[in-house]
């Protein structure tokens, strides 16, 4: 079984060079070559997908292993089929054109690329949907098994790094809010908006009052919820936030949009997520994915009807 060939690398392979030379009609016979649960590979599909692989990797595939790839979709979308999911046109096409703005072009430039260069853009498509039904597949139903532990991940920090085991800090849930000075005013009128500033401090006792206060208040605006952790914070901003009580707002600070402040929502207890548990964590993941994946994938292929008719 060949390893799955992540689409996403066409982004770089056929970024360049959109005119369109015209697909010639297939010139190779529809012969079957493999029957798989009554469902055929013909020499056209593996033509294809050939071609899809070859411009995907840069390199040329063998013909059992472009066999084996289309197999094992054929094996996938039936599976889907079996538990439901099964991605309609309207949600392959929106993949489609996710991938063509992801490389800044139209779907219509994405096709002629692909067109360029030997491939139907439904060979892509079909390629995009046995994924995206695989993806669904394997994390739906296995999604306890690939859960990682938050103390496996800080023993693999440790081992790797010597961190302590676990490294305790705090979660931050606040709301910044800007009374707006425009630029140029004069500083009587600074001055009358740091003591409005000062009177809100004194009326707010929550978030919800500080929702319903500012977002009526002309001249003032009051932004979504922000969540930072102790290892995001600067250490005066940590020591502002730690002396304010729970649903009250921080000192008025004059910056370039107006007077600012921010109502803290919540204060709690948290694991800090760093950047190199955030990786540990990823790569575990990964790892449980692609053992389970396979796995799951061979015990499919095992249980498969696959009937060669030509080598």
């Amino acid at each position: 079984m060949t390893t799955q060939l992540p689409v996403f690398r066409l982004l770089l392979a056929i970024g360049a060079g959109l005119i369109l030379t015209g697909l010639p009609a297939p010139s190779c016979a529809q012969n079957i070559v493999v029957m798989v649960n009554g469902d055929p590979i013909t020499d056209f599909d593996i033509e294809q997908r050939s071609k899809l692989d070859q411009l995907t990797t840069q390199k040329t595939p063998s013909r059992q292993d472009v066999i084996n790839e289309l197999i094992d979709d054929k094996v996938k979308l039936k599976e889907g089929k079996k538990y439901g999911v099964d991605p309609g046109i309207s949600d392959i096409n929106q993949s489609y054109e996710g991938m063509a703005q992801r490389m800044r072009i139209t779907p219509d430039q994405l096709t002629k690329s692909l067109e360029v260069k030997g491939v139907r853009p439904e060979t892509l498509k079909g390629r995009m949907k046995a994924e995206m039904v695989w993806t669904s597949l394997v994390r739906g139903r296995f999604k306890e098994k690939l859960m990682v532990g938050e103390r496996d991940v800080a023993q693999a920090v440790q081992a790797q790094t010597g961190d302590k085991l676990q490294i305790e800090g705090t979660e931050y849930k606040m709301q910044p809010i800007v009374l707006i000075v425009p630029r140029g005013s004069s500083p009587a009128f600074l001055e009358t908006r740091q003591k409005e500033a000062e009177t809100y401090r004194s009326r707010v006792g929550s978030c919800e009052e500080a929702n319903s206060l500012f977002r009526s208040t002309p001249n003032a605006t009051i932004r979504d919820t922000v969540t930072k952790t102790t290892a995001e914070l600067p250490d005066a901003l940590r020591k502002v936030l730690d002396d304010t009580q729970i649903g009250h707002l921080t000192a008025p600070e004059v910056t370039k949009a107006g007077i600012e402040m921010v109502v803290l929502c919540s204060r709690k207890p948290t694991m800090i997520d760093t950047p190199k548990k955030r990786e540990v964590r990823e790569k575990m993941y990964s790892e449980k994915y692609e053992k389970t994946q396979k796995a799951y994938l061979d015990d499919l292929r095992k249980a498969a009807m696959i009937e060669y008719r030509n080598r």
